[in-house]
Formats: C-alpha cells, structure tokens, sequence
C-alpha cells in the first residue's frame, strides 16, 4: 500500500506527466478535435488550455515549450536579418511552394497603369509604398527618418476625424503619386526634450508632426495626426487563432478590479458585414483579420483595389477629382486591380511567417529578468501565452501553445503617447506583441520601438510607458542596475 504522501507525489508526477504530454501534442498539432471549427472549446480542450496558459509559479527554470514561442511552426534557424522571414516549420512542402509565391508578390514593385504587366499595375494614383516590403522590411517593423536628410524612413500618417476621414485627404496622408498628380503632402518631425518623472538624469526626445506642402489645402482643422510605423508580420495566423473568448477573458474595460488597468475590447466591422467582431491587427486593433489587414493596406498604403476594397482610385477623395479620374489597373472596370489568386497567396504569406525561438530561455539572467517583468506588472498587459482555437482548415495553426505576450486589447497609455486631434481612441492602443522584440535591430539595423519608432531601445520604450502603464514603468524606474539589466536581458530573449 502507498502512504498518503507518497500517492500525493505519485499522482502529482503522473499529472504533470500528463500536461507535458499534452502540451507536446498541442506543439505539434496532434491533439484530437472534439467539435467544429469555431465552436466553444470542449471542457477536456478548456481544461488543458487552462493548465498550460497558467502561471506555475517558478522563476528558476524555463516553462515547457517556452522555447518555442510559436508553437509548432517556431523557426529555429539562425538569428539573422532573415530572422522574420522563414516560413513556419510546419507547413507542408506544397505550402511552402505557397508561401515562396506569396513572398514574390510581398516584394514585388506595383507600376503605373495601363503597363504591358497586367499582374502588376494599378499603382496609386496616390500612394505611401509600392510593395510590402517597402514598410515592412525584411518582414519586421518599420522606422521614422532618423534625421531630416533621411529618406529611409517608413512612417506614414494616419489622419483621424470626428466623421471618419479628413473631407479632403481622407483616412492618411499619401506622400507619394503617379506622374501628372501631385502627392498630398509631406511629413514635418520636430523634437521637444522632456524629463523622465523621477529620474533627472534621463531625458526623452518627443517627436513633434505636422503635414507640410498640402497639395489640395489645409486639413480641416478637426483632423488629428497619428503617426504609425508598420509592425512585425511575424506570427499573424497564430494570433488571428486565438479564441475571441480568451481575449476577453482578460478584458476590464471599467476597471471593475481596480488595478488601474482597463483593457477594453476593439469591436470593428466584419469583414463579411454583420455583427462587430474583435478587432485584433494595427496599433489601434481596428481591423479584425490578417485578409481585411492585408487588403487594407494595399488600399490604403499603395493604391491597389482588392476584391474587399475596390476602386482602382484608391484613397482619393472626392475632392481629388485629377486623381480620381487616372487611369485604374482593373482591366473590367470592377476595381479589383490585384487578382483574387495573387491576394489569396500573399494573406497565406502573410499569416505563416514564422515567429522566431526564444534565445537562451535558461539563463539565469533571463529567468531572473522574468522575475522582475512579472514583478513589475507587465504580464498585466502582455500576457505571456494563449492555446490557439481548433482549425480544421488551417492545421499549422490549430491548437497551438504560443507566446506573444500581449492581450490585443486597447490601453490608455497617457497624454505624451496620445495622437493630436480630439479622436476618443487618442490615448489608446493594442498591446503590441513582444514575441521577436530581441531581435528587431538584427533585422531592421535599427532598435526604433512604439507605434512611430520614437524610441531608441527597449528601456526607453518602457520609460515612454504612461496611462495604465505608469505603475509598472515607475516600477522599473526604481529598479536597481542589476535588475534592469537583467529585465532588458529576459526581453533581449523574446
């Protein structure tokens, strides 16, 4: 017979066993379904959800599988400038013949219509880029002008409204345009140095934008500026899986525990018409898919029409009727300028675009850094992990432990980050997610973070943190040398 201690041990180990088992299941996307796609979870799936999504508790070694950040379809290739662009390590031979022809199109330079490329034309009129990778280089997250002789930059300006758009400009400003029309405008950056609260001896560079040379008159004076930079493409799929009632789950929008943390939900139009549905993508999470996502941005960012935002115009307003009358790339005069076949690879692309391992997760210094970042109160907002929703259609997404430590949801994150203007969203934005952050300088030659890459680094990132986020950031102010070292060291991982 086994003593009462002995048995507990026993049936702990056997438990664990158990989890660990299942955990590598999940990995590798071999657990079976018990329903349909879409459908709550099965309280078996719940309950292995819970065990592995949860906290346990110790700081001295790594949890399983945190290593691989995104599931089974983690690149463990080396941390190159190609880090962000491998495709994820469980698609199928056939899809990644998929995958190589949606990254050709990711790069590929749109011209000017009417060109003897039919596939190709249908730039602009008016326009930011004329590929993907223009924004998003090497797949990883854009940057603003270093300087004002810098024309490597990336930022772009949205344009905020009380009515939606500027009457004139419409949803952004579009710097560039085809021959024979003039570009909206240009973009001005100025500085203004602010102390950090309680530490005298750190300063903050605060960037400053206005819109320059506007072609068709001022904005309406209601219109507010948002900077954005693009984000990492890395890991879109994954979070795209992850069940809408796991985001909420985290969601407080009154503050109903009053941890001074209100993550409020982004309900959006859906793509399909209907009910709002949870906005997940962009800085203010207002679009809910990778597809809306991607046509959006061919719209929006290069003057391409797509079956779900037609218009060979592209963003030209009414009022830009030169603009609007150039000729299109839609050879049927439907709009559609980038055929369904070449958009549906670059949407595959774009939602298996491997996340990268983890790097050296045992390290005492990293696990110590964990430490502090759990202590400090970021895992507040940028959860750690979530178990991804049953996908039949999509089985290198399905069921999937990943790591993006974020929440999705929209934060207050106080008046020094807030856009101008007087849009009710000012103030807020998506948690980005932290998965691949170590590795932003190896890919894009520079360490610009936040939304418009102000700042220059991780710790500076974190002293930009105001809003919800000010407890936790005057937390990290106090921290001694050591601590901080170690923190910035567990983020270097991620």
């Amino acid at each position: 017979m086994i003593a009462g201690s002995t048995l507990d041990t026993v049936v702990r180990l056997a438990k664990a066993a158990g989890i660990l088992l299942l955990g590598l299941m999940i990995a590798h996307g071999a657990a079976a379904a018990d329903g349909p796609d879409g459908a709550p979870r099965s309280s078996a799936d719940a309950m292995l959800a819970a065990e592995l999504t949860a906290w346990p508790g110790d700081f001295s070694r790594p949890e399983a599988y945190e290593g691989h950040a995104g599931g089974a379809g983690t690149s463990f290739h080396a941390p190159t400038r190609n880090a962000f662009s491998h495709p994820a390590q469980n698609l199928a031979p056939s899809q990644r013949t998929r995958f190589r022809v949606g990254d050709a199109i990711f790069r590929k330079l749109w011209v000017t219509a009417p060109a003897s490329t039919a596939a190709s034309d249908g730039l602009g009129p008016l326009f930011n880029a004329r590929s993907c990778q223009r924004c998003h280089r090497k797949d990883g997250r854009g940057r603003p002008p270093l300087n004002e002789d810098d024309r490597g930059g990336t930022l772009l300006l949205a344009l905020t409204h009380p009515d939606g758009a500027d009457p004139v400009y419409g949803r952004q400003l579009q710097t560039h345009a085809v021959p024979g029309i003039p570009a909206e405008g240009k973009i001005s950056i100025t500085h203004r140095t602010i102390p950090v609260a309680g530490q005298p001896h750190l300063k903050l560079r605060s960037p400053q934008y206005g819109a320059l040379n506007l072609s068709w008159g001022p904005l309406d004076p209601r219109t507010g500026l948002s900077p954005r930079v693009a984000p990492p493409m890395i890991g879109l799929g994954l979070l795209e899986a992850i069940p809408e009632a796991d985001i909420l789950a985290h969601a407080d929008p009154d503050d109903a525990d009053g941890d001074g943390i209100s993550g409020r939900p982004s309900w959006v139009a859906a793509e399909a018409g209907g009910a709002p549905v949870l906005g997940r993508f962009g800085w203010k999470a207002a679009v809910p898919t990778v597809r809306m996502q991607a046509a959006k941005a061919f719209f929006e960012d290069i003057g391409i029409g797509s079956a779900l935002f037609p218009g060979s115009a592209g963003a030209c307003t009414e009022v830009q009727v030169e603009c609007r009358n150039a000729p299109g790339g839609d050879r049927d005069g439907d709009g559609i300028e980038i055929p369904a076949r070449l958009f549906d690879q670059i949407v595959f692309y774009s939602r298996n675009l491997a996340v990268p391992a983890r790097r050296d997760p045992e390290a005492p210094e990293v696990l110590e850094g964990k430490r502090v970042f759990y202590a400090a109160g970021c895992v507040d907002c940028h959860v750690p992990k979530f178990v991804t929703e049953r996908l039949a259609d999509r089985p290198e997404h399905s069921f999937q432990l990943i790591w993006p430590y974020t929440d999705l949801l929209l934060h207050d994150m106080g008046d020094e980050l807030a856009d101008s203007g007087t849009d009710p969203l000012r103030r807020e934005w998506r948690t980005p997610p932290l998965w691949g952050i170590g590795l932003t300088e190896t890919v894009s030659g520079t360490f610009r973070l936040l939304h418009d890459g102000r700042a220059d680094g991780l710790l500076e990132a974190i002293l930009w943190h105001g809003g919800e986020a000010k407890a936790a950031r005057d937390r990290v102010t106090q921290l001694s040398r050591v601590e901080r070292e170690q923190l910035l060291a567990f983020l270097r991982s991620l």
